[in-house]
């Protein structure tokens, strides 16, 4: 019986990001302590935020839910999927199939809300597909926090970031995230979600300060905790 599935390749590098995560944060003596893991990195699946800006979203959901049926198959207890665009297809997604799939995009939220009750408003770096899809300020909205997208020319240094940089196997440009980082605080943001894995790819290159919550942090966290892990610094 295994504990965790992961549906990754979305893409390689952030689905390598989120299990090292997943060792590293877990408390244990030894190896038979760590989370028993199916890790199915599905680096053919179509692209997330071209499938969704031109309406052809049928073929992802297809690959996703036939990703979550043969984890649920062999034995997983949860599923963790570290993508944020594909979580415009979560609702679908959970009623394919019976284990639960962990929400990145309300954890996340959630998460920012009780680290800080009266936050007000949050910046959010996404891909295209995520801004978009308006799948973070729904839950951002239900938690009383204004999201704030970028602006076109930021959104466009993020997705450069994202695609052009991280993607294509560069550790990003530092000198365009800071250009990100005097936009979102000018906006008078008090917090930003990188809600992209690959600009959690980014943050594990650079040292971006902890205004930045990373939600592939969250889903780690939960991942562990809900497989019945200990995170480390906890009490066993």
């Amino acid at each position: 019986m295994y504990k965790l599935g992961i549906i990754g390749g979305m893409g390689p590098l952030a689905t390598q990001l989120l299990y090292q995560k997943i060792i590293e944060k877990t408390q244990v003596t030894c190896d038979q302590e760590h989370i028993d893991t199916i890790i199915l990195s599905h680096a053919t699946v179509p692209d997330r935020t071209a499938a969704i800006k031109s309406a052809k979203t049928l073929e992802v959901f297809s690959v996703l839910k036939d990703d979550a049926k043969m984890l649920e198959q062999n034995g997983v207890l949860a599923i963790a999927i570290p993508c944020n665009t594909s979580h415009y297809f979560y609702d679908k997604l959970q009623r394919s199939v019976s284990v639960p799939i962990l929400n990145m995009v309300r954890l996340t939220c959630e998460k920012i809300k009780e680290k800080n009750p009266n936050i007000k408003k949050i910046g959010l770096l996404a891909t295209d597909g995520t801004v978009y899809t308006g799948i973070y300020k729904k839950e951002c909205k239900k938690l009383g926090i204004e999201c704030i997208n970028p602006d076109e020319n930021t959104q466009k240094i993020v997705m450069d970031i994202i695609y052009n940089q991280i993607k294509v196997g560069q550790k990003g440009n530092f000198e365009d995230f800071e250009k990100i980082d005097v936009f979102l605080k000018k906006e008078g943001c008090e917090a930003a979600i990188l809600a992209c894995t690959e600009l959690s790819c980014f943050a594990a290159f650079h040292e971006i300060g902890d205004f930045y919550v990373d939600a592939l942090d969250v889903l780690c966290e939960e991942a562990i905790t809900v497989c019945g892990g200990i995170l480390k610094g906890e009490d066993k």
